[in-house]
């Protein structure tokens, strides 16, 4: 199909992006590897997109004391290849690595990706398991949501009329070892399943790990019966194993053409095993 007709606006600050997200119908540009397919679809028809492309603070990874600050407008392409990230958040680049093709990882960007908020995305799981937070900007100021708090439901970022997300901000985690898992029915498709596995070990047991899901609920969800599980447990199959089993408590996977919600519980529990051991196995490696 073809789109309904568009205004366009490519403002150069984020001052004046916050100011054309004044019209009600408006909608952010951020990459478009979302928005143009839903355009096309006419699943949205606004009258204003507002082209987030020139704004050059938007892009980039800095340090910034015990954190890491990437820009919203930084491409997927970008973050799978920094170095800051790949040293103190692998997961995110390991998770970055999945998402659809090359084409659309040079093109789609971080903050275009969470703040759109699909619970089938990979990359709002990896931001809640890090435990990072989103910087925004609106006609109030700026502020932070803590990544918990940012996805409210389906498509449905935790931004007010106006807001802009400028920026990610995630904790330093070194000592840790990572993993992302997902199963999806062909390459480059979304994600049926996913997981995102951070675990810390000492002394041959594992000190705490942090389990988030893709794709089962509305919104990213905290695998916490796991977690709890986990900590104090050594790494071993079977101990994973009897931990991975809790995957899918207090989810609400949906049921579709692609998978019940009964199989997304199957492979909830099964592709957390394969993270965590997957983890454990980089962290026994170094």
């Amino acid at each position: 199909m073809i789109p309904a007709a568009v205004d366009y606006s490519c403002p150069s600050t984020v001052e004046e992006a916050v100011q054309a997200l004044g019209d009600e119908d408006a909608k952010v540009l951020a990459g478009g590897q979302s928005l143009i397919p839903m355009l096309r679809l006419r699943l949205a028809a606004p009258t204003l997109l507002v082209d987030l492309d020139r704004i050059s603070d938007l892009r980039g990874v800095r340090s910034d004391g015990d954190h890491l600050v990437i820009g919203a407008m930084t491409t997927h392409a970008a973050v799978l290849g920094d170095p800051l990230v790949n040293q103190y958040a692998p997961l995110l680049a390991q998770a970055t690595a999945t998402v659809a093709d090359r084409q659309v990882r040079h093109r789609g960007t971080l903050g275009g990706s969470l703040a759109h908020a699909d619970p089938a995305g990979d990359l709002p799981a990896v931001v809640v398991a890090l435990d990072a937070s989103m910087e925004v900007a609106g006609p109030g100021g700026r502020r932070e949501i803590a990544a918990a708090d940012f996805f409210v439901d389906y498509f449905t970022p935790a931004l007010e009329p106006g807001e802009v997300l400028v920026s990610v901000r995630v904790p330093k985690r070194e000592g840790w070892s990572t993993h992302y898992e997902k199963f999806n029915r062909m390459a480059q498709g979304w994600a049926l399943v996913g997981v995102a596995a951070a675990v810390r070990r000492d002394n041959g047991t594992i000190a705490e790990a942090r389990i988030a899901l893709t794709n089962m609920g509305s919104t990213p969800v905290r695998a916490t019966a796991v977690e709890s599980a986990l900590t104090g447990a050594d790494a071993s199959l079977e101990a994973v194993r009897a931990a991975a089993a809790a995957a899918a408590e207090g989810t609400q996977p949906s049921g579709d053409l692609s998978a019940s919600a009964e199989y997304r519980s199957h492979l909830a529990r099964v592709l957390t095993e394969r993270a965590i051991m997957a983890a454990v196995g980089q962290a026994h490696a170094a």
